[in-house]
């Protein structure tokens, strides 16, 4: 399994860096996985050669009040099945609300996140706005974001 602590992660990281990849991060819940994030994930990594994909911890996403049995799967589960696909190379779980320390650890030269968010957006309180997308910028890097599959969302599947 690639999961990783931070440190462990920055050494593979400056690997990486040292052997000319392009890194890639992006992150979210990812508790029913399904072909929309497989899209979205693949559609990340087509931003570089190297995916990080920070993921919350169970008590995160539990103060992110997605609904009140959430997460379904915990994050030991979430992340073995994100380092199973083969366009991730690296899953970290995080233990803040947001990725933002993680994020400015990792200063990727990318940051990615699904349509429903926008990367012009500077407003922090803006629910468009991508977390970590100024310091990104700030070192240099780019921020994107992907568009989502219509008809595949954790929200719809667990609806049906």
């Amino acid at each position: 399994m690639s999961l990783f602590s931070l440190n462990s992660l920055l050494e593979e990281k400056q690997k990486w860096e040292s052997e000319g990849e392009r890194i890639v991060f992006t992150n979210g819940v990812f508790d029913v996985l399904h072909v929309g994030h497989l899209h979205s994930l693949e559609s990340a990594l087509a931003h570089g050669t190297r995916l990080i994909v920070g993921i919350n911890s169970d008590s995160s996403v539990r103060r992110l009040n997605k609904a009140p049995d959430r997460p379904i799967h915990s994050e030991q589960d979430r992340a073995r099945l994100l380092s199973a696909l083969s366009c991730v190379d690296a899953v970290i779980i995080f233990e803040s609300d947001t990725p933002l320390d993680l994020i400015i650890a990792l200063s990727p030269h990318v940051l990615v996140k699904g349509g429903d968010y926008d990367p012009s957006c500077i407003d922090t309180a803006n629910p468009a706005y991508i977390v970590g997308s100024k310091e990104v910028r700030a070192a240099g890097g780019t921020v994107y974001s992907v568009p989502l599959l219509p008809g595949h969302s954790t929200t719809g599947i667990l609806k049906r």
